[in-house]
């Protein structure tokens, strides 16, 4: 099985932390040039001491004058592109539909998906220019499945996957490729955090929340971001050049919600 990335220019969005930065630093690995972007300054920083090799540009992806920058940015470094991850997301608020503000909701929305229109629209004439390539979303079992007290970040993953589908559809002509990765529970910050918040809506304690949640998981653990750069490589990689139009798990087997 060939998952070689060599030669391959790859761009990764929100690659400085967590996810981002194990499929940035798993291409790398794996011979790729790769350009990351992040919003959070001190997080590019480490990762420039990790990964020195890897150039990077500060962004929001909610803003489309970021995201012309980022792509200026990114062909100025690499020279074109093969691959776009569209990683950048966040968790939004965790709480009942009538509590969410409408500025958390907005905002949830606009980095969640708006911001992979923005820099997919940038991306594609690069990659079509190239001969064909991979696009890889992030959505979530949360696209897959419903979650209570998260209906932003739901409503954005479903569209995630709506929206890779359509792209499958439409750039196949052109030998791109195009697929989502729907992760579960990942071990990490953010996970704690979203338990934390959970756990207080529902006036339970943090251990009960973490109980449950591993009760809905066949496997009864949390998944890797590592897990999740594996088949982000799979997927952009001779191994997976015939996959595309996928929404893909990679949850541990997450089969209800809490």
């Amino acid at each position: 099985m060939d998952t070689s990335a060599n030669g391959l220019r790859v761009l990764v969005t929100a690659g400085a932390a967590g996810i981002g930065r194990a499929i940035a630093r798993t291409f790398v690995e794996q011979g790729a040039r790769v350009h990351i972007c992040d919003i959070d300054t001190q997080a590019l920083a480490e990762t420039k001491q990790a990964l020195p090799t890897v150039t990077q540009s500060v962004t929001d992806v909610a803003k489309t004058a970021d995201v012309d920058r980022l792509f200026d940015d990114a062909t100025d470094a690499l020279g074109g592109l093969d691959v776009l991850v569209n990683n950048a997301g966040i968790a939004g608020p965790t709480a009942k539909v009538e509590d969410i503000a409408t500025a958390d909701w907005e905002r949830c929305i606009a980095i969640d998906l708006n911001g992979m229109f923005y820099c997919t629209r940038k991306a594609m004439p690069l990659i079509k220019a190239a001969g064909g390539g991979s696009i890889i979303n992030l959505s979530s079992v949360a696209g897959r499945l419903g979650f209570a007290m998260r209906t932003p970040y739901a409503a954005a993953k479903w569209a995630v996957v709506g929206f890779t589908k359509s792209l499958a559809v439409e750039a196949g002509a052109d030998k791109v490729r195009v697929n989502c990765l729907q992760p579960g529970y990942v071990e990490g910050e953010r996970i704690e955090r979203v338990i934390r918040d959970k756990a207080k809506g529902l006036g339970i304690s943090e251990d009960e929340m973490r109980r449950r949640i591993f009760d809905s998981v066949s496997l009864r653990e949390f998944v890797s971001a590592q897990d999740i750069a594996n088949m982000a490589l799979f997927l952009a990689t001779d191994a997976g050049k015939h996959i595309t139009g996928q929404a893909l798990s990679i949850c541990a087997d997450v089969r209800y919600t809490i």
